[in-house]
């Protein structure tokens, strides 16, 4: 991928709710696991959709998410979320997201996925309309 890319970079706000707050009153970590599956969803949505993948019995799994806190984020607070594709293999996907608030970061993530026939459990290669429209956005 060229540097400074964000093939199929996908954006979502999310707003800080009651149910996201852990017992310190700040946004709960776990809830960051949440938006990222909500921009991985909204990405396929607008590029691949996960429909016709499903009913052929094959879709995406997740292998490894890191992240990194940043700094903490109260109820109330309208945070930003980027998602795009880092890198591709044959096989395998990789992504990165960033959450902000007030354009300062904080939290940064980095996700690696497959894809897979889900009744065999056996990796796919990453679906060629898919490879595609990421190889495009980045020449």
């Amino acid at each position: 991928m060229r540097a400074g890319s964000r093939p199929l970079q996908t954006e979502l706000i999310f707003p800080v709710r009651t149910y996201d707050i852990d017992f310190a009153g700040l946004l709960s970590n776990i809830v960051y696991i949440r938006w990222l599956e909500d921009l991985r969803v909204r990405m396929l949505e607008v590029h691949h959709p996960l429909e016709p993948m499903l009913a052929r019995g094959e879709g995406p799994v997740l292998a490894r998410t890191e992240i990194d806190y940043l700094r903490p984020v109260r109820f109330g607070a309208r945070v930003r979320g980027v998602m795009w594709i880092s890198g591709c293999r044959r096989a395998r996907f990789d992504l990165e997201a960033v959450f902000d608030l007030d354009d300062e970061p904080v939290a940064r993530a980095r996700q690696q996925g497959y894809f897979v026939n889900y009744g065999k459990m056996k990796i796919l290669p990453v679906p060629q309309e898919l490879l595609s429209k990421i190889r495009g956005q980045t020449m």
